[in-house]
């Protein structure tokens, strides 16, 4: 297993790989409000990988699992009571973090988180923050695995999934 940073030259294969996770996830029983071409959308995802955002997990030449990793929010974080008080340039955020289901259970998503920690404090963050839409329990289960605590609910507007209750984490760093 390796990680990544997506090159431009990947934006396809990139697409194809979300794709083909939001197809294989159709019939699962967890949620998690994802559309092709819409949430991830094809601009996120081009702008992404332009600005060396969007991380991959190969095995082999296999993207097994992917996420972006910036500073971007959305706006229904202002306001928030988080637990760690941080500047905006203090704080990364996690973005679309997949595993297709073929690679399920093989630490995929933690190797993804584990390499997303180690970034923020080679960055001198002093936070990474992220939603996770309400009643996806396998992603709660994961970012409480590595110290990210729930901190608020809050509804939120996405363009896959609307108006919607999302689940706010937070790990000091």
């Amino acid at each position: 297993m390796k990680i990544i940073k997506a090159e431009t030259d990947r934006y396809e294969i990139v697409r194809n790989f979300y794709h083909s996770m939001i197809d294989a996830m159709s019939g699962s029983t967890v949620y998690v409000g994802w559309q092709k071409d819409i949430y991830p959308s094809s601009e996120f995802l081009e702008d992404s990988i332009r600005k060396g955002e969007l991380y991959l997990v190969l095995e082999d030449e296999d993207i097994t699992a992917a996420m972006v990793f910036n500073r971007d929010h959305n706006e229904g974080y202002n306001g928030i009571q988080w637990k760690t008080e941080a500047n905006d340039d203090e704080i990364m955020v996690i973005h679309a973090l997949g595993v297709h289901p073929v690679y399920y259970g093989r630490g995929y998503a933690k190797a993804l988180v584990r390499e997303a920690v180690i970034m923020a404090r080679d960055r001198g963050m002093k936070t990474i923050r992220l939603d996770v839409l309400e009643g996806n329990i396998p992603a709660e289960k994961l970012y409480s695995s590595f110290g990210l605590r729930y901190t608020d609910t809050v509804q939120m507007y996405y363009e896959d999934t609307g108006w919607t209750n999302f689940k706010l984490y937070e790990l000091r760093i």
